[in-house]
């Protein structure tokens, strides 16, 4: 279990298939001080893992919101608010 506040998955090169089985071992992982898992996915070489991501993602159990990182080519899954 990690319970690091923000965890940065590299998911750049990956094929979707790939990048779920990533994704879904980073939500597995998150313990109770995770706020966020960061995707880091591009965004150069187009927009199918973000697209893979809102619509795999979206009605995710531990998944609270998603929402645009800092750039276009990262991700955010909330997984809890800070307050």
């Amino acid at each position: 279990m990690m319970d690091e506040p923000f965890v940065r998955i590299n998911l750049h090169g990956l094929r979707q298939d790939e990048a779920i089985r990533m994704i879904d071992r980073g939500l597995a992982a998150a313990g109770p001080g995770t706020y966020q898992l960061q995707l880091i996915h591009g965004f150069h070489r187009g927009t199918s893992l973000r697209s893979m991501i809102q619509a795999e993602y979206r009605y995710h159990p531990k998944v609270l919101r998603i929402m645009p990182g800092d750039n276009p080519g990262v991700t955010v899954l909330v997984l809890r608010e800070l307050y």
